[in-house]
């Protein structure tokens, strides 16, 4: 069976009685999500949607997440999870390029009008026919949306048994947008094969609790985009963990729910890891995490002062990998059963192949070289997008855009996203080996540096920093410790202090911004 639902159907059918999700004071059982599950496929097909068709999901991290997404599935049908924070314009292109022809919505809160837009946005779209609301209220029967049609509602008198479709490998399970930093968003299809075996291979990776007790992940990461969807929800169902969800990152909410569930396993994106280091200040860090065995960090290169400080203050070594939506999203890893190098994103996976090349698509042996990817892991190709496929897909490598180097052990490093290197004066300049200098300044927190336009050198370097509490660091100070501290082409020349730096819905730093 390799249609992607499998990982909740067999946990539901081995372990019907354990807990599957957690969401505040609700608590839902494996043999409740599955049950959930078939009534969102049975509704689906009443409302004639197929095999192959499309099934787009507007939600944060809550129960309606799961039982959704694998309704979906369970029919054969391709779900395109979106992003919560799209604006209604936004909303209505991912529907037409993605061909929806059905959108679940959260009907969201005063601080997340995601509903509104998203009603918005499905009557913008040109082909999407289907609307159902998921209401802000538990249980609510009827839709706060004026026109829309509540899933309770909707789900009334659908049968909780439902005998799931047995998808072929190749055929697609998600279609996942990419950020569109680049232009206009697209879409990566992953198949059922990518991502069960991305689940699989992610799961041998994560230690298990040794008392045979049940593993509990701490899904802060949005399960919408493939880091959390992957490595939190389809892996923790594998393992029949059980999943505490937190809506919004908010790193003192997380401590507690560290201590209050007994989490065993985070994951999140670096920033994560820097708000935990925060909102532990004053309080046992160690304590509050006491049964954390794994945390685990992607999405961006995780600064090593951050690395050491959190490993220190919560006694849990921090296991860091690499992965796109394109790669389902694993594709190397540092693995507990082996060395653990900081600041490297390990090696390749099982079952994946990676290497340096240079521009012309050479294998590069010496120096840094763009990260390329071969294996199970990696997409079909862009929806409707043979050209863009393409130029990333070649004799079946996908070039990643990302610059690297690898030791003699096989372990890779980030080196910059190529289209983040700065060229000051013909030299290049990768932000990160910046970043990680200005972090060890005692009076910088976090730092992002991108490069600026300049009539002389082409390029020039900026840092954004964030002071740590109380200091009254200055960007004279700063500069002039930065020219002591690394070579003269590379020092920021200006630095602007800011209290917070604007980040995506994953928490990664949005550098497009800051340019």
């Amino acid at each position: 069976m390799t249609n992607l639902a499998v990982v909740l159907e067999d946990s539901a059918r081995q372990e019907p009685d354990r807990e599957a999700v957690v969401f505040g004071e609700l608590r839902l059982s494996y043999a409740l999500v599955d049950a959930l599950a078939n009534q969102v496929a049975n509704l689906l097909v009443s409302r004639g949607v197929r095999r192959g068709d499309k099934v787009a999901l507007a939600c944060p991290n809550l129960p309606y997440f799961p039982f959704v997404y694998f309704g979906a599935l369970k029919i054969g049908a391709t779900v395109v999870p979106l992003n919560v924070l799209l604006t209604a314009r936004e909303i209505a292109y991912h529907l037409d390029d993605s061909d929806a022809v059905a959108l679940f919505c959260f009907e969201g809160t005063p601080e997340l009008p995601l509903g509104q837009r998203g009603w918005e946005g499905f009557q913008q779209a040109e082909r999407c026919e289907h609307f159902i609301a998921l209401p802000a209220s538990a249980g609510a029967r009827e839709s706060a949306i004026e026109g829309a049609e509540s899933l309770w509602a909707a789900l009334d008198g659908q049968s909780p048994v439902f005998a799931t479709v047995e998808t072929e490998p190749q055929d697609t399970a998600v279609i996942l947008y990419t950020s569109g930093t680049t232009g206009r968003p697209k879409g990566a299809e992953l198949s059922h094969l990518n991502m069960l075996m991305n689940a699989m291979v992610s799961d041998t990776m994560f230690e298990r609790k040794t008392d045979g007790g049940q593993d509990v992940y701490l899904a802060v990461l949005p399960l919408f985009h493939s880091f959390g969807q992957t490595v939190v929800l389809n892996a923790g169902f594998l393992r029949r963990g059980r999943l505490v969800l937190l809506p919004r990152f908010d790193a003192s909410a997380a401590l507690d729910l560290m201590e209050r569930e007994g989490v065993t396993l985070f994951a999140g994106v670096p920033t994560m890891f820097w708000g935990l280091l925060n909102a532990a200040e004053g309080r046992d860090a160690a304590a509050a995490a006491k049964e954390l065995a794994t945390a685990v960090s992607g999405g961006s290169p995780m600064p090593l002062e951050v690395l050491r400080a959190f490993e220190a203050a919560f006694g849990v070594t921090v296991l860091e990998g690499y992965g796109l939506s394109e790669t389902s999203p694993v594709a190397s890893f540092n693995q507990y059963t082996r060395p653990t190098k900081p600041g490297t994103i390990g090696f390749p996976i099982w079952g994946v192949q990676m290497k340096l090349v240079g521009p012309d698509g050479e294998e590069v042996t010496e120096g840094p070289g763009e990260i390329a990817v071969r294996g199970h892991n990696v997409m079909k190709g862009y929806y409707k997008r043979p050209e863009a496929t393409a130029e990333v897909l070649r004799d079946g490598w996908l070039r990643t855009g990302d610059i690297a180097t690898r030791d003699a052990d096989g372990y890779y490093t980030i080196v910059d996203r190529a289209k983040d290197l700065i060229i000051r004066g013909g030299f290049n300049v990768y932000p990160r080996e910046v970043e990680e200098v200005l972090m060890t300044h005692p009076g910088v927190s976090l730092a992002a540096v991108v490069g600026v336009p300049h009539e002389q050198h082409g390029e020039e370097v900026k840092a954004f920093v964030i002071r740590t509490a109380d200091s009254g660091l200055t960007e004279e100070e700063l500069i002039a410790w930065a020219r002591e501290n690394m070579a003269a082409f590379k020092y920021p020349r200006t630095v602007e202090f800011r209290d917070a730096l604007p980040m995506t819905a994953t928490g990664k730093i949005l550098k497009r911004e800051l340019r």
